[in-house]
This record gives structure tokens, C-alpha cells and sequence, in this order.
């Protein structure tokens, strides 16, 4: 697990690039964190709770990206290339069906949303407004998971890594325009947002179009196909919504210690969320590997595969512990000029650090299991550790417990979703072999 193996070649390549492509939307928002840091407390707290929502959203679908690397993995292996680039198309009219609709049931719906939060009123004001732009790029961030997701699938990461780096720069210079030098304050800061997701996700989309064309696949939407996306998806959405209904518990819960302890628990949030997209890449890798070995029918090479990725991922666990250790004290400075915000953040960050190590083993048996196809046990087993969490934040709000036993219970969080996935992984049961088409 620990040693080097002949697959280490083929993971880096896959997981190297992944990483850029998976950190697009949270370097948006930790980009933003950082800008609207500055600005005042309040303009923090608010965007705390906006971001809430919009990172729910992202992972409520975050299958469009999961899903579709699994599918398209497994067809690929199975040797049925043009199959694979239907389902990749497929994808993304999925992703642009639902994002128009979760945009609309959001706006909506996002003042008794920010009302859950229970925020005083003038952090109120700064979370709706960050809220109701953002909505505007919501069906332009879905394409982008599905796209993203396709070209996983084709082992395709660089593609992906140069759309998001491009991203990430432009939402950097057009957010200090709009904030400082037109003085659009938190507007500024969504507005950035949103034009850069949808500057990407028409970038992708040509890209996907024209190599559909190529393959003489059409590019309209195909029932069959539309209905296997959103079976996948059914499952990967009880599994994200279980995990982000947990880490929203968890937001509430901060929100209700005071205004610094959220903004101190937002930059905790957002350097623990960097972290596990980072660890996340190595489950990229697992998820194309394993879904290609599958559907070609090599067992053998999908379990050694998997438990190397599994070893690499602890290994930069730890590498980030260590990293976090030294610097977290001044992480919280970056974020915010309010001393005890920043004291705070400080705080947070050793239950971050600490956490890596565990994160590694959770994220990397997740793609494992998702290239695998095995997303019913999942969905189960992250039910039953929003479940358990649930319990834990019951009792944090009843005793009236510090941000630090908040922080306690989302580590209970991560440890209870490992344990059921690492004796799945040990039974060998996930490895089915096939297409994987129903």
C-alpha cells in the first residue's frame, strides 16, 4: 500500500492535473473569502453562509462529475469508445436540465434559506446578495462537473486543468476590479464568480462538441442515455446530500456561537474543503482506473491499483498535516483583519490539520468505490453517518459546546464514513466486472 507500484505512473497522471480541475468552484469561492475578508466581518459571515449553500449545490450534484467518470470509464474499458461519448453529451444536457431548475427553486426559495442561518441583519443582507447573483453561473458550474467528468472518463485531465487554471486567474483580476477599483463590494465579488463559470463552461462545451462531431456522435439528447446519467445519479445525490446536509448542520451551528466563530469556522471550512479536494484528485485517479480495469474485465489489477491509491493518499494526508501545523496560526490573516476571527481560524485549523491523515483513506475509497459502480453501499453508508452526526450535533447545540467540539463532531463525521467503506474495500465485494450498462 505504502510502497511504490507500477500503477503509481498512471495515478499521478491522472491525479496531478485532476487536482486543478477539482479546486475550480472552491478557488472561487476561497478567492472570494479572501477579498470579502477584508472588507468587514460582516461582509464575511455573510458570504460564510452563502457559500454554504452554493458548495451544497455543487455537491448535492457533484455526480455529474462522479457519475459520468464511472460510466464513461467503464465503457471505455469495455471498448465501446462511442457509447462512451454519448453518455459524455448526455451529461451535459443533465447538467444544464438541473441547473436551470435548482437556479430557479433557489432563488426562490433563498430568504427563508439564509433565514435558517439565523444571521443578524446586516450579515443577512451580504449573504442574499452574494446568493441571488451567484445563481445567475449555477447551470454554468453543472456543465462544467459534467464536462469535466466525461473527459475524466477518457482519461483526459488536462484539459480540465487548463480551463480551470485560465478560471482561476480571471476570477482573481476581474474581482479586484469589480470590488476595489468599481467599489461593487460583495456584488463585485459574485459578479466575478459568475461570468468566469460561464466563460468556462462554454469553453468546455465547444470542446466536447467538437470532438463528438469527430466520433460522428450526435449532440442531441438521447432518452436512454439521459435516463443511466440520472439512475447514477439518484444514488451519488443521497450520498453528497447526506455529506453536505452534515457540513451545513455543522455551518448552522457555528452560526448560532457568533459572527466571529462562523467567519473563523468559514476559513476553517474552506482550507479543510482546498485540502480534501486535493486529496480528492488521488480519488479521480481511482475512479477512471478502477471503472476502466472493471469494465475490462481486470479484477486483479483494480484491487492492487486501489489499494496503492489508498497508501498515496495517506501519504499526503500527513504531508498536509504537517504543512498545516506550521502554518495555520497565520492562515487566518489571509482571510480576515479581525484579530479574534483570525485567533480563532488559528484554532480551527488544528482540528483541520489533524484531520488529513483520515481524509485521505475517506476520499480515496470513495473513488474507488465510485469507478467501481458500487453506489448503493455508498449512499447507505453515508446516510448512516449523517445519521450519526446528526446525533452529535444535537447535543453540541443543547450543551451550548465551543467551536472546538464543533469541530470535534465534524472529525466523527469523517471517521464514521470510513469505517464502513474500508470493510467493504477489504471484502472485495465492489469488484464487478462489465460495461456496467443495466
Amino acid at each position: 500500500m505504502f510502497r511504490r507500484t507500477r500503477h503509481d505512473r498512471a495515478i499521478l497522471a491522472l491525479a496531478v492535473p485532476a487536482f486543478g480541475a477539482l479546486v475550480a468552484e472552491p478557488l472561487y469561492v476561497l478567492t472570494d473569502t479572501a477579498i470579502v475578508g477584508h472588507l468587514g466581518t460582516d461582509e464575511l459571515a455573510g458570504l460564510a453562509i452563502a457559500a454554504a449553500v452554493l458548495l451544497s449545490a455543487h455537491a448535492a450534484l457533484i455526480f455529474l462529475a462522479y457519475g459520468t467518470t464511472g460510466i464513461v470509464g467503464r465503457l471505455r474499458g469495455a471498448g465501446d469508445e462511442e457509447a462512451a461519448t454519448v453518455q459524455g453529451v448526455q451529461a451535459l444536457w443533465l447538467a444544464a436540465i438541473l441547473g436551470l431548475i435548482l437556479s430557479g427553486v433557489l432563488a426562490v426559495s433563498s430568504g427563508p434559506i439564509v433565514d435558517l442561518f439565523d444571521p443578524a441583519p446586516a450579515v443577512r443582507i451580504h449573504a442574499l446578495t452574494y446568493l441571488r447573483i451567484s445563481l445567475v453561473g449555477l447551470t454554468g458550474m453543472f456543465v462544467i462537473l459534467a464536462g469535466t467528468g466525461f473527459l475524466r472518463g477518457l482519461q483526459d485531465t488536462r484539459t480540465p486543468l487548463v480551463i480551470a487554471l485560465v478560471s482561476a486567474v480571471a476570477n482573481l483580476l476581474i474581482e479586484l476590479v469589480l470590488v476595489f477599483g468599481l467599489d461593487m463590494g460583495v456584488a463585485g465579488s459574485a459578479w466575478s464568480t459568475v461570468a468566469v463559470q460561464v466563460g468556462a463552461a462554454v469553453w468546455l462545451v465547444r470542446h466536447i462538441v467538437v470532438r463528438a462531431r469527430r466520433s460522428g456522435v450526435s449532440t442531441r439528447p438521447h432518452r436512454r442515455s439521459l435516463l443511466r446519467s440520472m439512475r447514477v445519479g439518484a444514488q451519488l445525490f443521497v450520498r453528497t446530500a447526506a455529506l453536505r446536509g452534515s457540513l451545513v448542520i455543522a455551518a448552522a451551528l457555528a452560526s448560532r456561537l457568533g459572527t466571529a466563530e462562523l467567519a473563523a469556522h468559514q476559513v476553517g471550512m474552506e482550507v479543510w474543503s482546498l485540502l480534501a479536494l486535493a486529496l480528492d484528485a488521488v480519488a479521480i485517479a481511482g475512479q477512471a482506473l478502477v471503472a476502466q480495469e472493471l469494465g475490462a474485465g481486470r479484477v486483479d489489477t483494480a484491487r492492487e491499483a486501489g489499494s496503492r491509491m489508498i497508501g498515496m493518499s495517506i501519504q499526503v494526508g500527513i504531508l498536509f498535516m504537517v504543512v498545516l501545523l506550521v502554518v495555520g496560526p497565520w492562515v487566518g490573516s489571509i482571510f480576515s483583519d479581525d484579530r479574534a476571527v483570525v485567533d480563532l481560524a488559528g484554532f480551527v485549523l488544528l482540528y483541520v490539520a489533524l484531520m488529513q491523515p483520515l481524509n485521505g483513506v475517506v476520499f480515496a475509497l470513495d473513488g474507488i468505490l465510485i469507478g467501481a459502480g458500487d453506489l448503493r453501499f455508498l449512499a447507505a453508508a453515508m446516510v448512516g453517518a449523517f445519521m450519526s452526526f446528526g446525533v452529535v450535533g444535537i447535543v453540541i447545540g443543547a450543551t451550548g459546546a465551543g467551536i472546538g467540539w464543533l469541530w470535534v463532531g465534524v472529525t466523527w463525521l469523517m471517521f464514521a464514513r470510513t469505517v464502513p467503506l474500508w470493510l467493504r474495500f477489504r471484502t472485495g465485494r465492489w469488484a464487478v466486472v462489465g460495461s456496467g450498462e443495466p
